[in-house]
């Protein structure tokens, strides 16, 4: 079985250390395949939160794909945010806003969703919707087939109705016939999984992380983080695949992070 590690939001900047140290604690136990960072990893896109990114970056133990969030763009320097809005995110976190990682058993797409003229919603344009979907038909068989950007597509209360993204009624059902198993965000604060519906009868799922390590949580949510954990087999010739998405939450009295619950999920073969 693979593992693979979700965070998000980190905030860096409003960071808990206490918090922090049980994360790297905690993904050294778990020992994922690849660890998932979608998006606000600082506060205020100053070069001294990206540097203590980077710093938490490459304390862990696996490798980290990473996508920028609202909060990675300058929000007070009006210049760099017009001129140079992704200059600290490239020098200390590299220069692909959207990236990828790829395995035998795992394909992850990343999507910049941020705009630098936006001031906290989140966009996808016709050329990257595309790009996502072209590239999710030419996975294999047995990849667990995940997207990642910051931005949510399904809302669970109310007031989140207005943070989710813009294009998102094109974007998720033209990924999910083309072959999206589960698509990862953040960007609210709140873990949950839903449904999504491609055009058809094909069906994908969304899983939003909270905040993994910042003060900034959510009402009575504290900070959170998912692992997800996929499996794939063979079964007369076709390819069985399956994952579960768990939520673990920071609990105070243990100082560490502590399952809450979780999600099981199974895929069709394309």
């Amino acid at each position: 079985m693979n593992t693979i590690l979700h965070i998000s939001d980190t905030h860096f900047g409003t960071e808990l250390p206490r918090v922090q140290r049980a994360l790297l604690e905690f993904s050294v136990q778990q020992s994922p395949e690849v660890i998932l960072l979608s998006g606000d990893i600082t506060q205020r896109a100053r070069r001294s939160q990206f540097a203590a990114a980077r710093q938490f970056i490459e304390s862990l133990p696996a490798p980290v794909m990473a996508v920028p969030g609202n909060h990675d763009i300058p929000l007070f320097n009006l210049a760099a945010r017009m001129l140079n809005p992704y200059g600290n995110y490239r020098r200390y976190l590299g220069h692909d806003l959207a990236p990828a990682f790829e395995s035998d058993s795992l394909l992850v797409l990343g999507v910049n969703s941020s705009r630098a003229a936006r001031h906290t919603d989140g966009e996808v344009s016709s050329e990257q919707v595309e790009r996502v979907a072209r590239r999710l038909r030419q996975a294999g068989a047995g990849q667990l087939r995940i997207v990642m950007q910051h931005h949510p597509v399904r809302a669970v209360e109310s007031s989140d109705l207005e943070n989710l993204l813009i294009g998102r009624e094109r974007a998720v059902p033209e990924w999910v016939d083309a072959g999206m198993d589960l698509l990862v965000a953040g960007h609210i604060h709140l873990p949950y999984v839903q449904p999504l519906q491609g055009s058809g009868q094909r069906q994908a799922w969304t899983a939003q992380a909270g905040t993994a390590i910042s003060d900034r949580i959510r009402g009575e949510v504290p900070n959170s983080v998912n692992l997800i954990r996929y499996s794939a087999s063979e079964n007369a010739g076709s390819a069985v695949r399956a994952c579960r998405v768990e939520r673990w939450d920071y609990c105070e009295d243990s100082a560490g992070f502590t399952p809450v619950e979780q999600h099981s999920m199974a895929f069709p073969e394309n």
